[in-house]
């Protein structure tokens, strides 16, 4: 379970250097529609920005109130709260194509798990889209869907506030756990097993919420 927890720890942070990639590269359609339309378009989910800011003479960009819902076949509930991504980078770095990320905050409020009344779940679902799925390490994906070779996180520091279980089929199986982490620090960040000690504190704090979610057996 452990293992499952901080692979998708992982997941979502490099989602979010995707996002910000994707804000970064798209300079030229400022305008807040136009992003979330381009989120979807990579993920198939809609997204709501309630603020983007990119540092003119710093190397830094900020998202606020970001929120990415589930698609329709997960009834468009939401799936992730972020109250904020603050990033700041290696500009030199950039110019060689690589993302070199110097501090990343990351501050997620909620994070929903869903299943369906198929009996899928989202969080297996969607790390089987092409957009997202990994394929030969996380690093060559995400050059791949990129165009940029991700190098690492110097800082990372993560907020976790509140994970809930949704049963579409039967609200009765419904559950929400307070996470509770604030500002944890983690260095030269990399891979996922250097989320590793992160894992085990937001398995610990999730209590039974993360025990049901095994992942599917793969068909043959």
């Amino acid at each position: 379970m452990i293992r499952f927890v901080f692979k998708w720890l992982f997941r979502l942070f490099l989602l979010a250097v995707v996002l910000v990639v994707i804000f970064f590269l798209s300079l030229d359609s400022i305008l807040r529609v136009v992003m979330e339309n381009r989120i979807r378009a990579q993920t198939g989910m809609d997204a709501e920005i309630g603020k983007f800011t990119l540092g003119l003479v710093e190397p830094t960009v900020t998202l606020r109130d970001f929120k990415l819902f589930n698609p329709p076949s997960f009834g468009g509930t939401p799936f992730l709260d972020i109250p904020e991504i603050h990033l700041e980078y290696d500009r030199a770095a950039l110019a060689k194509h690589e993302i070199r990320v110097t501090l990343l905050r990351f501050n997620l409020g909620e994070l929903d798990i869903v299943k369906n009344e198929a009996g899928q779940t989202n969080i297996f679902s969607i790390a089987a889209l092409p957009s997202v799925k990994k394929s030969g390490g996380g690093k060559k994906s995400f050059a791949r869907e990129t165009g940029f070779a991700f190098t690492g996180i110097d800082v990372l520091n993560v907020s976790v506030g509140t994970a809930k279980y949704i049963d579409l089929a039967d609200s009765r199986n419904n559950r929400e756990q307070k996470i509770g982490i604030e500002n944890c620090v983690m260095k030269n960040v990399k891979t996922p097993t250097d989320l590793a000690g992160l894992a085990v504190l937001v398995a610990l704090r999730g209590g039974d919420l993360f025990g049901p979610l095994v992942a599917p057996p793969v068909l043959k």
